[in-house]
């Protein structure tokens, strides 16, 4: 920069010459500097007012923009946001076999508190005890005016209730959105489904787990995101299912029941199609587990797994088919049932007195007690527990729900010959409704164990061969005699050709011994009995009714009524079409002319 001198020589002493005053000289180059100064200041003033109004529009614009998106956006809540690892969202579905929806997610709102944040905690407590009546007012006030700085209030909550507690207006009273499990069919297939509560969980989300069920026997394929598409298939059919529910509840109250199961099985799958028990529950409000009392009397209590029963003469046909199996004996072999058949301290009694002697199919047709000890002697107790292992009787049922594992057969400590006596009717030896299911599965399609399963399967998936395919036709063609001519005569469905085995086994005490007006009654079928296609197994808990004048509590009674209006509800929707029994040919004689 170049500095013009205020007294420049040139110009003062040609003033000077001239008579001029110097000092004017000076004073202006003076004014001139001043202007100059001044027109620079003005002009950086200028220049940073021009700045500041430029940002201040732009502030504002901002400002405006910010306002008119919220106006036009859905009001939320802030939430506080923390690093660590996100809970997984979005639990795979389960549907049954025709892909209805059994179970799906459903989004929803929790509620919590702020306390030092709440305007009126009073207020609010009152408020909020009016919403929730199950809300304990005193604690929840208590929480409010004390030293907490956080509170849960409702883990869940339904949009008619985040509304009233919105309209209440206290700052302190914050949402989360929240994923819970809805089941939207209700108490419908309760048992198998199970349940889902919430495992870890935070204001953001909560990880939905399974406690019960199916729920809880594929949690990690259900909770793994990679599966979100892909639902998890059950063998179940929803229709199915809800008609055999309506008849087993309305069976159990007609029979004056404390308790019932049913399991419907495809004999050549294992599929089990349908598996009620009674009394149920309905997942989405799933009940506490009782911490005294009798286990069997809680709705949680699964009777077709969990539930470990002497099941009587259905067992019957066991022995008889063995014995077959073995070469001891055919269908006409006689028997000899006198009685009563003594083992030292112990007698073995019929029902009724059958006589003698009876044939080996008689003796299921009457169901006797001696005649099939008798069986049962020539098979001896290690053939039998080797026959019943192969059947699956004497471990857990491979069924796929969390409880299943915890139904383990009670077994004989000693398994002798007087176990295998009474084990061959059904007692000394107690298993599940779903053990009995695959056992008559095996009779059914022709001597293959067949496990069950609640997944859809794709085809037939026999297991290894347990008895002859003569020695599985030999005992169907008895337990459809058991119908026609013996002790399940109620049990006659017409066009669907009914064979099965009823069996009545009296209760046990919790501390020994039986009582004396309590049985659990049981009926296990299968239908078309020329063809089976099906296994029908109906467990009644300590029915009683009153037929003809006196008190019935067996199952002929009892269980086998309820089977036959559920075989006729539930058939025509399996797709099975009412048809003629067909008869057998053998007595037709060809003549000609």
């Amino acid at each position: 920069m170049i500095r013009t001198p205020l007294r420049p020589l040139a110009r003062i002493l040609a003033a000077r010459a001239k008579g001029e005053n110097p000092d004017n000289i000076e004073k202006e180059n003076l004014r001139q500097r001043h202007a100059e100064i001044q027109g620079k200041s003005r002009q950086r003033s200028e220049g940073r007012l021009l700045v500041l109004g430029a940002f201040f529009i732009c502030a504002y614009a901002m400002i405006g923009l910010r306002m008119g998106m919220m106006a036009t956006s859905e009001p939320t809540e802030p939430v506080a946001s923390a690093s660590g690892s996100a809970i997984a969202a979005q639990r795979a579905d389960i549907v049954d076999r025709e892909g209805r929806i059994l179970a799906t997610n459903f989004d929803t709102y929790s509620l919590y508190a702020h306390p030092q944040q709440l305007i009126d905690a009073e207020a609010s407590a009152t408020a909020l005890a009016q919403i929730f009546p199950d809300l304990d007012h005193a604690r929840i006030l208590k929480d409010f005016t004390g030293k907490r700085k956080f509170v849960w209030i409702k883990k869940k909550i339904s949009p008619e209730q985040k509304q009233a507690v919105h309209d209440i207006g206290d700052p302190g009273l914050l949402f989360g959105p929240r994923e819970m499990r809805l089941y939207p069919n209700g108490s419908l297939a309760a048992h198998v489904l199970g349940g889902a509560s919430f495992g870890k969980e935070d204001v953001d989300a909560a990880e939905v787990i399974g406690v019960a069920g199916v729920e809880r026997q594929f949690d990690s394929y259900l909770r793994d995101p990679a599966n979100g598409a892909e639902p998890l298939e059950l063998s179940l059919d929803l229709t199915v299912q809800a008609a055999a529910e309506r008849v087993l509840y309305g069976g159990m109250r007609l029979m004056n029941a404390k308790g019932a199961t049913s399991i419907l099985m495809d004999v050549h799958t294992g599929e089990v199609i349908s598996v009620v028990s009674l009394p149920d529950f309905d997942p989405n409000e799933r009940p506490r587990p009782p911490v005294s009392g009798d286990p069997s009397d809680s709705p949680l209590f699964n009777r077709s797994v969990q539930g470990v029963y002497e099941l009587g003469s259905t067992f019957k046909i066991f022995t008889a088919a063995q014995a077959m199996d073995l070469g001891l004996v055919n269908a006409s072999t006689i028997v000899d049932i006198r009685g009563p058949l003594r083992w030292g301290r112990f007698s073995i009694r019929d029902f009724h007195n059958y006589g003698n002697s009876l044939s080996v199919e008689r003796i299921i047709i009457k169901s006797s007690n001696i005649g099939t000890a008798r069986l049962a002697q020539q098979i001896g107790a290690e053939r039998q527990r080797d026959f019943l292992s192969r059947l699956g009787m004497l471990e857990a049922t491979p069924f796929e729900i969390s409880e299943a594992s915890g139904g383990r057969p009670l077994l004989p400590p000693n398994w002798s010959e007087l176990s295998a006596m009474t084990i061959s009717y059904g007692h000394g030896l107690s298993t599940s409704p779903m053990h009995l299911a695959a056992g008559y599965s095996a009779i059914a399609n022709g001597g293959h164990y067949v496990s069950p399963t609640i997944l859809k399967q794709n085809g037939p998936q026999l297991g290894p061969r347990v008895l002859s395919e003569e020695s599985a036709a030999a005992s169907r063609r008895m337990l459809r005699q058991v119908v026609t001519e013996g002790t399940a005569s109620f049990g006659e469905v017409a066009g669907y050709q009914v064979g099965g085995k009823t069996g009545t086994a009296d209760k046990p005490k919790p501390s020994g011994g039986y009582y004396d007006n309590k049985v659990i009654a049981t009926f296990a079928s299968m239908f078309p009995a020329h063809d089976p296609k099906y296994v029908l197994i109906v467990t009644l808990d300590e029915p009683s009714i009153i037929a003809y004048g006196e008190e019935r509590r067996t199952a002929g009674w009892t269980a086998v009524p309820v089977a036959a209006e559920m075989i006729g509800r539930i058939a025509p929707l399996l797709g099975l079409r009412p048809q003629v029994e067909p008869v057998s040919v053998t007595d037709i004689t060809l003549t000609s002319n």
